[in-house]
């Protein structure tokens, strides 16, 4: 009988060996050979180059999809084309996912998303961010609808998981067809140069039904999806630098809703002040400057990690630390469209807020804007629902919130950028600030259009009239004296004051009324 169980168990270690070997071969020396002569790495070389050192623990490393149906070749791998489980980056506990291409395309069966379900599921239960590492060519067609429960069911947990943990997707290569609403439902997208596409229909079917001829990376390539569509937020050269660029990003945020980003010991002194802020804005207000360098010279180290770099440049959103408090900042960019808002930047001003608000990270805003963008196409196009989302999330925020009014502030606009009205716990304001209903300009031509005409020199009584204008009602004293600024400092303070500011407003607490949720203008 000894001898009987003897054998028993070294048989079931025998096929324990044989499953591990099968799992970690993934589709098989010839498939992973091609895979990387792409120039690629492997799910499982991917997640030890992006965790730290020895920290992965896989799960669910054994779980197969259905036996095939009678006649086709048995391609059961272990793992089933996903390579699920935790780790640590810098020392704090991610949940990760990374779809294995080499193992039938890294396609979808139910028993793949219920893998990637559960990681989701621990995460929310664990308070940890997820980070899914995607190159699949969508739902395992032999499954049917099985496979599209699956998805469906990865939906679900994404949406639930929303404003709950950071949820970040690294698109690795092929995301298409109903395949790219998972990462769409995430709060990041990262796509590496000339190996990550997007597409919900593919170049074949839309030279079948359309007619157009379309290469991958020009229907759905990190160039279109984050300088046209919007769709992702970070480009990165190689896989290399996105695994950088993502574990950057982890730094600024939270494990979970219910906690704050980690304050990280500061070298850059708390109290400097930058003396050459005080001569980069132009005298003249129709001549633009560089709103990047106002930031970087104010943030710690100089270091701002830009989100949606490409994608409409005349708002700037992105992650910086003040004395070591990871803050989001939201600025405009008056070297791009003298910073108007616009139907994209309010999405991306909109979506940026919202993400701060849910995960706890206090908001500063570096205002510059003229106002919207006039035109045909931007009112067809719903710039006024657009400007709305900006506006509702900032009325909706509750974290701490700043305002430096650098420059202009007109009209619906101003009231868009987070004025003491909307719900700013503090506003302060350059010399430089032109607070109005529009500029002195425009003002003028509308005001005094008769009296202009009427004048024996209408250009100089113009500049005259503007000149008046200005000091009568655009200058920042005229709103401190209302009490809608809290202040008016040199530039070079600005820092200093932030700091101070982010410091009194760490433990503030804000209610919403009571409700299922809010109906943002979508």
């Amino acid at each position: 009988m000894a001898d009987a169980y003897a054998e028993a168990a070294q048989a079931l270690s025998a096929r324990l060996d044989q499953l591990r070997t099968d799992a970690l071969a993934g589709g098989g020396e010839e498939r992973v050979a091609r895979h990387k002569a792409r120039g690629k790495y492997t799910a499982r070389e991917r997640l030890e180059m992006f965790l730290d050192r020895a920290s992965f623990r896989e799960t669910g490393r054994f779980v197969m999809d259905d036996a095939p149906p009678k006649g086709q070749t048995d391609t059961r791998i272990p793992g089933d084309g996903v390579v699920t489980g935790y780790g640590t980056v810098d020392g704090r506990l991610v949940y990760v996912y990374a779809q294995d291409f080499t193992v039938m395309g890294g396609t979808v069966s139910h028993r793949h998303a219920a893998k990637i379900c559960r990681i989701l599921d621990q995460a929310m239960e664990n308070g940890a961010p997820v980070v899914g590492f995607v190159e699949s060519g969508g739902a395992r067609i032999q499954e049917g609808v099985k496979s599209l429960a699956g998805y469906s069911e990865i939906f679900r947990r994404n949406t639930l998981a929303s404003g709950v943990v950071p949820q970040l997707s690294i698109i690795m290569g092929p995301c298409a067809g109903g395949a790219v609403y998972s990462p769409a439902l995430t709060d990041f997208i990262f796509m590496v140069e000339q190996s990550s596409q997007m597409f919900v229909t593919g170049p074949d079917v839309l030279r079948a039904v359309t007619q157009e001829e379309v290469t991958l990376e020009e229907l759905g390539g990190a160039a279109v999806h984050t300088g046209r569509s919007g769709v992702a937020h970070f480009s990165a050269s190689s896989e290399e630098d996105a695994l950088f660029l993502v574990r950057q990003l982890l730094g600024y945020l939270p494990d979970n809703n219910l906690s704050d980003p980690v304050i990280l010991p500061s070298k850059d002194d708390p109290l400097r002040q930058d003396t050459t802020l005080d001569s980069l804005v132009p005298d003249n207000p129709n001549r633009g400057y560089d709103m990047l360098e106002v930031i970087e010279r104010i943030v710690d180290g100089c270091q701002f990690m830009q989100v949606h770099e490409n994608w409409a440049g005349n708002i700037l959103t992105g992650f910086a630390r003040l004395h070591g408090r990871a803050v989001g900042i939201v600025a405009q960019q008056p070297q791009v469209l003298a910073g108007v808002l616009d139907v994209n930047s309010s999405q991306k001003g909109a979506r940026f807020v919202r993400f701060c608000d849910a995960f706890n990270i206090p908001l500063v805003v570096f205002e510059d804007v003229p106002g919207f963008l006039p035109g045909v196409d931007q009112e067809h196009e719903g710039v006024i629902r657009h400007g709305a989302k900006l506006l509702y999330a900032f009325c909706e925020a509750t974290v701490p919130k700043v305002t430096v009014i650098v420059r202009k502030a007109y009209g619906g606009a101003y009231c868009v950028m987070n004025p003491r009205q909307t719900g700013a716990d503090l506003v302060l304001a350059w010399p430089t600030a032109e607070i109005a209903v529009m500029g002195a300009d425009g003002a003028v031509n509308v005001i005094f259009r008769r009296e202009i005409q009427a004048a024996d020199d209408p250009i100089q009584r113009k500049a005259e009239l503007v000149e008046e204008y200005r000091d009568r009602f655009t200058n920042p004293f005229i709103a401190a004296e209302s009490g809608y600024l809290d202040d008016i400092i040199e530039p070079h303070e600005t820092r200093p004051r932030l700091i101070n500011a982010l410091e009194m407003l760490q433990n503030k607490q804000a209610q919403l009324p009571p409700k299922k949720h809010g109906n943002i203008p979508l």
